[in-house]
């Protein structure tokens, strides 16, 4: 018996597809994931979350391929702009926070997927201000979690977090169960 002959038997199958997820992918909670702008070979496994919505927070629009896969499995998509962080004089956008933590105070968007180019900066300010505002985990916690996608901490990123407070409205009847 030869595994190695097994192995590539099964990716040689037609019926299997390789699930390939997209970079930086983890889940955040039940019902939010997070991850890096998903590439068509990412599709076949973003299918089996079942997403209903997909946050984008971004400079770009989205490319047509991403846009009419969406549009195939019934994804909502809400497009945040927001420029990227590390450019000199750019900072986060509150009110792009504050309206995409909107989305995610309301259960029927779930499943979501929080996206961006890298699934770094601009999604780790996305969880931290969920964190903070929605779970109200502590700083450190927070901060830790940024730093593990983020490869470092980016200190304006971070002073942001620190700072940002909204006020959102949202439904008892439709909240996620780990609202606190």
């Amino acid at each position: 018996m030869s595994s190695i002959s097994s192995t590539a038997n099964f990716f040689d199958r037609p019926e299997k597809k390789l699930l390939v997820p997209p970079l930086n992918f983890a889940m955040v909670t039940s019902g939010i994931y997070r991850s890096g702008h998903p590439l068509p070979i990412n599709f076949p496994f973003l299918e089996k979350l079942k997403l209903k919505t997909i946050i984008y927070l971004g400079e770009h629009d989205l490319r047509q391929v991403n846009l009419d896969w969406a549009a195939k499995n019934n994804i909502k998509i809400f497009h945040f702009r927001m420029e990227n962080c590390k450019l000199p004089f750019v900072e986060n956008d509150p009110q792009a926070i504050a309206a995409a933590l909107q989305v995610v105070v309301d259960s029927r968007n779930f499943p979501i997927l929080l996206h961006s180019n890298k699934g770094k900066h601009r999604v780790g300010v996305l969880v931290g201000a969920m964190r903070k505002i929605l779970q109200r985990w502590s700083y450190a916690s927070i901060f830790d979690e940024y730093g593990q996608f983020a490869a470092g901490k980016e200190d304006s990123d971070i002073e942001f977090i620190e700072i940002f407070n909204a006020n959102l409205q949202y439904d008892p009847k439709y909240a996620p169960s780990w609202l606190r």
